[in-house]
């Protein structure tokens, strides 16, 4: 059981990715069902998910059950996939989830469904009566009412939205903000931080008036540490509702705006929810019956579940007729529907892959990632990975594919599962991985050090290439150049041998598509080759990591010079 401290909503911010959650339960599921939920089996679960292929992270954790607590109790349980009591066990919503052909559909469903107050959220004493409402099924209904939200404005207003009778009041704030911004076009950065702490400060005005603005973790009880504090989490939970809306399909995230909206031909589905899903929270109180509710997979009802609104949506995105639809179960229909909308993903990607090879994208490409450099976009790590897939895709006449995952019209959805590099690069006799971050210090080295290795040890092996490897990120740490200026120099065979593992900064990367560019005619893997071969071979002359950095930019500026 979780309680309810503050007056502010709050959404589930683990796993960051809801797809991630899908292989760890089922791992959970396989290995401890039937089990009791205790430190030993929190322990032993973080140890074997620390050896999946899967895993991102470490298993090294002084603190596992913890970890492991983190990593189920939160998302996993509080949306209905596992059943932590008395037993471990994968509920009827968790095994739609899991084995289910349509996971999106499943987990819209058990967010329609999230709720406060419940048997898994109880109010503390001091703040009853502040909830009741589900947060998901609001934050649709302002989407939709609205005809977008932005990030901002879902931090700074939605996120006060505590009981959904606060729902007209809450939409009027954001309308009046969206006037008022207008005045204000040249200092938004500073017009929206005052709006976040008048809002911070009237939410918690009792809890501030007390003195009660201790954080926890720390001893610091001043003003200023309160409201960074307070800040530092509505961001954590906007982000989190940002990425767990988007998972449902329903939705489409404009980067550049850090906005979120309906997909046009999601309309109807959306429109279906807010009419028919009951608003007022249910069985409060009674935990059995809420169980039975939250881990039934097949409610609330959606209006995909009509055979005759499938149809209709079938007929109207291709040219099967009624007749050949006609005697279909639901689940044939879908089977149909998804076929189709797979095809014009497919065809969508090919076209702008088209577009790119073209250098028709050459400034934009450009602009994203100085964008991205700014911060100037939402999920910059996810931008980061689709933006230098365009990059190299421009780049030269490889077989390029990007890891990450699209959405169903072709946009950046999910960054690269953490078992596989980034972008992979077949050039016929060699092969590329190339691997991106946006982490800065010695984060980046403890974050990505080991599994870029690993990956470019695993293409290797798997191709039987040749094979290079390109790490990019805004800034290189020192500890990352290190680190492999030393792998590149030692045979290991566990990483097929010695690495060739190339750390650039993006703005060389960037110079390195300009260079392209600017070239006569297109590069061709050969070219590409040569850049990598030549950078190794000034690595073996360095004298040290801090040389062999400098020789790279050289390299960088040098490479298709006149």
């Amino acid at each position: 059981m979780a309680y309810l401290k503050n007056k502010a909503l709050f959404f589930t911010t683990s796993p960051r990715t809801p797809s991630k959650m899908i292989p760890e339960i089922q791992l959970l599921s396989e290995h401890f069902s039937g089990q009791k939920w205790n430190k030993q089996t929190q322990i032993a679960f973080i140890d074997l998910l620390a050896q999946s292929g899967f895993f991102e992270g470490s298993g090294s954790s002084n603190n596992k059950d913890f970890s492991a607590r983190d990593r189920i109790n939160r998302a996993p349980k509080a949306l209905g996939f596992v059943d932590l009591t008395p037993q471990i066990e994968l509920t009827d919503a968790g095994k739609a989830l899991v084995y289910g052909k349509r996971p999106q559909e499943v987990f819209l469903r058990q967010l329609l469904k999230f709720q406060f107050p419940s048997p898994y959220h109880v109010e503390t004493t001091g703040i009853e009566g502040t909830f009741y409402i589900k947060p998901y099924l609001e934050i649709i209904r302002l989407i939709r009412d609205l005809e977008s939200l932005s990030f901002d404005e879902l931090k700074i207003f939605a996120l006060m939205m505590t009981d959904y009778r606060q729902y007209e009041t809450v939409k009027k704030a954001i309308l009046d903000f969206r006037a008022e911004r207008e005045t204000h076009r040249g200092q938004y950065k500073k017009f929206v931080d005052e709006k976040w702490t008048e809002a911070l400060l009237r939410t918690y005005a009792d809890d501030i008036d007390a003195g009660n603005t201790r954080t926890r973790e720390t001893t610091d009880k001043s003003l200023k540490k309160f409201l960074n504090t307070k800040k530092s989490n509505t961001r954590d939970y906007t982000d989190a509702c940002f990425r767990y809306l988007r998972y449902t399909g329903l939705v489409s995230i404009s980067h550049r705006n850090r906005s979120i909206a309906i997909y046009p031909d999601k309309i109807k589905e959306v429109d279906f929810i807010l009419a028919t899903v009951d608003r007022k929270p249910v069985f409060v109180n009674d935990t059995d019956g809420y169980k039975a509710y939250l881990f039934n997979p097949t409610i609330p009802e959606l209006f995909v579940d009509s055979v005759e609104n499938v149809i209709d949506h079938i007929m109207r995105i291709s040219d099967y007729t009624q007749r050949q639809l006609s005697g279909k179960s639901i689940e044939e229909l879908k089977d149909v529907r998804d076929a189709i909308i797979a095809e014009r993903k497919a065809a969508v990607i090919n076209a702008q892959v088209t577009e790119i090879k073209s250098y028709a994208l050459y400034s934009e490409i450009i602009d994203t990632f100085n964008e991205i450099i700014s911060d100037g976009y939402y999920d910059a790590p996810l931008m980061l990975e689709y933006n230098t897939w365009r990059a190299m895709t421009m780049l030269d006449g490889g077989n390029i594919k990007g890891n990450f995952k699209f959405d169903d019209v072709g946009q950046p959805l999910s960054t690269a599962s953490g078992n596989m590099p980034d972008i992979e690069c077949d050039y016929d006799d060699f092969v590329l991985s190339v691997e991106v971050t946006m982490q800065q210090g010695q984060r980046q080295y403890e974050s990505e050090g080991e599994p870029v290795a690993r990956h470019f040890g695993q293409m290797k092996k798997r191709t039987g290439k040749d094979a290079y490897c390109l790490f990019i990120a805004p800034t290189i740490n020192k500890a990352s150049l290190a680190h492999f200026f030393a792998l590149n120099k030692i045979g290991i065979s566990y990483y097929g041998g010695k690495t060739k593992i190339i750390p650039l900064e993006l703005d060389q990367f960037m110079r390195l598509v300009e260079n392209s560019y600017n070239y006569h005619t297109q590069p061709t893997p050969h070219n590409i080759r040569q850049f990598l071969d030549e950078v190794m071979r000034q690595e073996e002359l360095a004298v040290d990591e801090n040389d062999w950095n400098d020789k790279i930019q050289t390299c960088v500026a040098e490479w298709l010079a006149a």
